[in-house]
């Protein structure tokens, strides 16, 4: 198994210095089709064109290719998060507060496994979720994913961003 957090600073330096912001590393696809996910955005736009996706790839692919930190072969796929993006850093629960998000626990929370509703924000390390039973705080360590919910609020909030487009390009890796 590769080591993601190893991989995303080794390719941090690197997506940051072409004037993106790296979203998430991530293995898909399993052992049949093994791929390597780069998550990553303009900070203006918050999305990809195309053009990045193809730039980016080419500014990692020989810095992964020289570390070779993955055993065997798999794809290189660098994508936009999308509208319904992931939440993955703590800045996400603040720049996207107002807006309805599904967090799954690592460890189950009050007897829940997952809780959905508003994002009211974070505060140091707990993020504030308004559902329809009340708040709910939950700390940031015991996310294992979360992931904005596509909804007509959210589609109005990034309409200006949708018309690039979220677009993903993929490279072959032996």
């Amino acid at each position: 198994m590769a080591d993601l957090t190893a991989i995303a600073r080794l390719i941090e330096p690197t997506v940051t210095g072409a004037g993106f912001a790296l979203v998430r590393v991530a293995m898909t696809g399993g052992t049949s089709d093994p791929t390597l996910q780069v998550m990553a955005e303009r900070p203006d736009t918050r999305q990809l064109t195309l053009s990045d996706c193809e730039a980016l790839s080419r500014a990692i692919d020989p810095i992964l290719e020289e570390a070779d930190p993955i055993e065997g072969g798999y794809r290189l796929e660098v994508s936009s998060p999308g509208i319904d993006r992931p939440l993955t850093r703590r800045a996400d629960y603040a720049d996207w507060a107002g807006h309805e998000a599904r967090l799954k626990f690592a460890e189950p929370q009050d007897g829940a496994k997952q809780v959905s509703g508003d994002i009211v924000g974070i505060d140091g390390d707990t993020v504030t979720i308004a559902t329809p039973k009340g708040e709910r705080r939950v700390d940031f360590a015991n996310i294992a994913s979360a992931k904005l919910l596509l909804t007509d609020k959210l589609i109005n909030a990034t309409a200006p961003l949708v018309t690039e487009g979220a677009e993903e390009f993929e490279t072959e890796e032996d």
